[in-house]
């Protein structure tokens, strides 16, 4: 039938952008192919299988999104870019960026290029800001939660007012600016 675990990946990312990430299952996708469900458990080991597979997939395609807008850039420009290429992502491939959400054995981040990427591209936007840990990772989890909270919101047309939701995030990314320009640096213990 054709089926290789990458074509399988391929359809589960399809998948989840028609129907919700949730509704990614082995018997979706057997559907999809054609097949009986137990065919597809030679390719993934069950849908936990699956579904990680699929997140380290789209995961891959946003950092390469994300990588080709910040490229040359730094400071509040390369923030603005990898911003704008994070929510668009996320409002084009609803699925797939549900998928990135997952929560991931660290053994298999550690092994993944992509992830790995992710956090050389991340870290090195937010060095230009002077940060250093431990306020690297703290400035990470405030650009994720933002950036993801924005995109949920949006995604859902959760934002009712009449003010331009394109304005508001270009604002929250001047603010996210400011924020690291900024930073409240960890001190030692002794101050």
């Amino acid at each position: 039938m054709g089926v290789t675990v990458e074509r399988l990946v391929a359809a589960a990312a399809e998948l989840a952008d028609e129907a919700g990430f949730d509704h990614v299952s082995i018997s979706a996708l057997a559907r999809r192919f054609g097949v009986k469900d137990a065919s597809l458990y030679s390719h993934v080991r069950g849908l936990k299988d699956l579904r990680t597979r699929l997140a380290l997939y789209a995961g891959g395609e946003l950092i390469d999104r994300i990588a080709a807008a910040v490229a040359g850039r730094s400071g509040k420009e390369a923030l603005r870019a990898f911003a704008g290429a994070y929510r668009d992502y996320a409002l084009e491939h609803p699925g797939r960026y549900a998928a990135t959400q997952i929560r991931m054995d660290q053994a298999l981040v550690a092994d993944s290029p992509a992830l790995r990427r992710t956090a050389q591209i991340t870290y090195g936007m937010l060095r230009a800001y002077g940060l250093e840990e431990p306020d690297l990772t703290d400035a990470v989890r405030l650009l994720r939660s933002t950036f993801h909270g924005y995109c949920l919101l949006e995604g859902a047309g959760g934002f009712g007012a009449d003010r331009d939701v394109q304005a508001s995030w270009d604002k929250a990314v001047d603010a996210l600016h400011l924020t690291l320009a900024h930073w409240p640096r960890e001190r030692g213990n002794d101050d």
